[in-house]
């Protein structure tokens, strides 16, 4: 490992510049990606510095913050009249307001190009620039005066698919497509990227098959887990009959509806057992499963939490559960997995590499499986505690925010030693 101040050639610690377009950990797992990184970063002695659209990131009192100001138009109560005169004199600022009032998601790019103006007048201060799943058309300029890599997550590809798939209405469909229009820009960039930083196998094989490009673009690092958050407590009692889910959208990709399908085929035999869900509960698919089955009182959902609130859930849950259709990674079941929780996740994407053989891993979209998993292994105790047992050793020894900073040193050492041979 790295010792502190020390990098892959033995010189001056880095001046690394981490990209996101939108950055606070409420917002998403991109925001809690930056916070972590930076702070792994700068525990190995590196000058960290990120640069975001609203809302902001919350980060580690040593690492700088740069402001890169959008119009944010997901505050705003009338988006239409949100725009002024002074909005006129930026592309960016114009292109973000008619691609979101026209039914498309225009961030990415406008952040890009407030990204490139930045990087024209300030790359002299520093060595790299480590992007967080923009991929705007802008880091291919930008890349010509700073070396660049990219974190890419999981192709947004598979959202839009699965998006499709469940909308009948073809008015719908249209809008789902226009709304997506900025991966082509993004599979532009990953094509021509050299350096690609993917948390999974199952990521890099997705990222692969929808925007292409080359195998040797691509390297795989997990994420880490905050285990001075999650980490087991033996003064916290495991109940016996609660089982917890992560939901941070109500989208076809978290795979609720077959959560709640299978809690519902367990429910009359089951009479103590509950169901929480870490998020909010709004109208669509999930909300109306749970009318259907008439199991409300059954089903709870908790948002707003704190980090350590949700760890105390996952140290009370009896099953830990991710019915997802496909994760990039599966952060909430790391996390589960690092506070002892037995977990049962599907087959979607990156889910079967987190748990591996520390988990139970049932066929994605299949209520039936997931409801019987969940049966075999309430009834089993004995199982219980050695999943526990197993989880919490592979989520120490693997899930390693240090290990996933020491990872992207080297592909930062990588990218600046063939952006100097150019």
């Amino acid at each position: 490992m790295l010792k502190k101040n020390e990098t892959i050639s033995g010189g001056q610690p880095l001046r690394i510049l981490l990209s996101g377009y939108r950055s606070h950990p409420h917002v998403g797992g991109q925001g809690i990606y930056l916070r972590f990184l930076s702070t792994a970063l700068l525990d190995l002695g590196h000058q960290v510095d990120v640069i975001s659209g609203p809302p902001y990131p919350d980060l580690d009192p040593r690492a700088g913050l740069i402001k890169l100001p959008s119009l944010d138009l997901f505050a705003e109560d009338n988006a239409l009249s949100a725009l002024r005169w002074k909005h006129w004199r930026t592309w960016s600022d114009l292109s973000e307001w008619l691609s979101h009032n026209s039914g498309a998601f225009g961030e990415p790019y406008a952040f890009g190009r407030r990204l490139r103006k930045f990087i024209k007048a300030n790359h002299h201060n520093y060595d790299v620039l480590h992007d967080n799943q923009t991929l705007a058309d802008s880091l291919l300029n930008i890349r010509k005066t700073l070396p660049v890599i990219a974190t890419l997550h999981h192709p947004i590809s598979i959202d839009l698919r699965l998006a499709l798939q469940s909308e009948k209405r073809w008015w719908m469909r249209a809008l789902i497509r226009r709304w997506h229009k900025f991966l082509a820009m993004q599979a532009r960039t990953a094509r021509k990227l050299p350096f690609i930083l993917t948390v999974s196998e199952a990521s890099k094989r997705a990222a692969l098959e929808d925007f292409g490009g080359r195998l040797e673009q691509y390297h795989v690092v997990p994420n880490g887990v905050d285990q001075q958050i999650f980490f087991v407590d033996p003064h916290v009692k495991r109940k016996k009959n609660l089982l917890v889910a992560t939901a941070s959208a109500d989208t076809p990709l978290k795979g609720l509806p077959v959560l709640i399908d299978a809690f519902a085929q367990l429910a009359a035999e089951h009479p103590n057992l509950e169901l929480k869900i870490i998020g909010r509960l709004r109208d669509g698919p999930t909300k109306n499963a749970i009318a259907k089955h008439g199991i409300e009182q059954r089903i709870s959902f908790q948002s707003g939490l704190e980090p350590s609130q949700i760890a105390d859930l996952f140290r009370q849950a009896t099953i830990a559960l991710s019915a997802s259709l496909f994760e990039g990674f599966g952060l909430p079941a790391a996390e589960a997995m690092a506070c002892g929780a037995p977990v049962i996740v599907s087959d979607g994407g990156a889910l079967p590499e987190v748990a591996a053989n520390a988990g139970i891993i049932v066929p994605k979209g299949d209520a039936t499986a997931m409801a019987q998993a969940i049966a075999d292994l309430l009834a089993d105790a004995e199982q219980q505690a050695n999943l526990s047992k197993a989880a919490a050793l592979r989520a120490k020894t693997v899930f390693s925010w240090q290990r996933h900073a020491e990872a992207s040193l080297k592909l930062y050492a990588q990218a600046i030693h063939a952006h100097h041979r150019v």
